[in-house]
């Protein structure tokens, strides 16, 4: 066990958005010597053990990173980068064709990773809208004890001082709901921009991401260009007329891969070391 893994025994342990969970009172090893849970005491909840993952040392509290946050950001990382390297695989085969054997050899990996993205991110949405509505039930319970206490205020139950003293408090619990409601939404609309920037690349919107990425590999036959039959226009007076010029069709055009690229967000390590969490 690593020096930093043993700082964890004794500190208090905080969400990302400052609400106090527990006290760490010890570990769980694997038979390496790594750390698999950490327990924490919580109260009246009793000991919980807590994946090692999910905490950071932050001073002197211990973070509690959620699991849906690692998930989200894990899905992020690797969903645009898939997209970037299949973008590129298409880069190379349209510059130079006899590349395109090389590229069918490796193309087959990326349309299994989609897949397996997308079942994954069906799934971590259903758990951010899971999220979702229980702090929207968390937030209607404050409102709920905030309201009662005003009622109880006016009719002289409690002291101004005991009033505020609720209205204090709860305001702070609004806030951490709220924050954490924010990056919810925000890592759902990132979610979707990733989608959407993939349907807007297919060559047919009803066709699955992984089967449109890929097809861009295959064979593009073009259709031949057709000149438009010239047909023979009745004159109707002996004055000459100029003929129009016959038009031809426009050359088809295989839809690419071309946008632009979605910047990412680094590691949810950094991103943690620069939030100091309410004492």
């Amino acid at each position: 066990m690593s020096n930093e893994e043993i700082e964890f025994i004794g500190k208090q342990v905080k969400d990302m958005y400052g609400t106090f969970i527990g006290k760490v009172v010890g570990t769980i090893t694997d038979i390496d010597g790594s750390v698999q849970t950490v327990g924490v005491d919580c109260g009246s909840e009793g000991l919980r053990q807590i994946p090692f993952e999910q905490l950071v040392v932050q001073g002197a509290f211990v973070i509690f990173i959620p699991r849906w946050r690692l998930e989200a950001q894990r899905l992020l990382r690797e969903k645009g980068l898939t997209l970037r390297r299949i973008r590129a695989l298409i880069d190379i085969v349209s510059e130079n064709d006899d590349m395109k054997e090389d590229a069918e050899l490796i193309h087959e990996k990326y349309k299994m990773k989609l897949i397996t993205l997308e079942e994954t991110e069906k799934q971590i949405k259903e758990r951010l809208d899971h999220r979702l509505a229980e702090l929207d039930s968390q937030l209607k319970s404050i409102r709920m004890l905030v309201f009662d206490a005003k009622l109880q205020h006016k009719s002289n139950e409690i002291t101004d001082a005991k009033y505020e003293s609720v209205k204090t408090q709860t305001v702070e619990i609004v806030e951490h709901i709220e924050h954490e409601k924010a990056e919810i939404v925000n890592i759902q609309h990132r979610i979707t921009d990733l989608s959407v920037e993939n349907l807007e690349r297919t060559e047919n919107p009803k066709e699955q991401l992984h089967s449109a990425a890929v097809s861009y590999l295959g064979n593009v036959e073009k259709p031949p260009i057709t000149e438009p039959i010239k047909t023979a226009a009745p004159i109707p007076s002996p004055a000459i007329t100029n003929p129009t010029p016959p038009t031809q069709s426009p050359k088809p055009v295989a839809i690419g891969a071309d946008g632009a690229e979605d910047s990412q967000d680094s590691d949810w390590l950094s991103r943690m070391s620069s939030q100091k969490p309410k004492e």
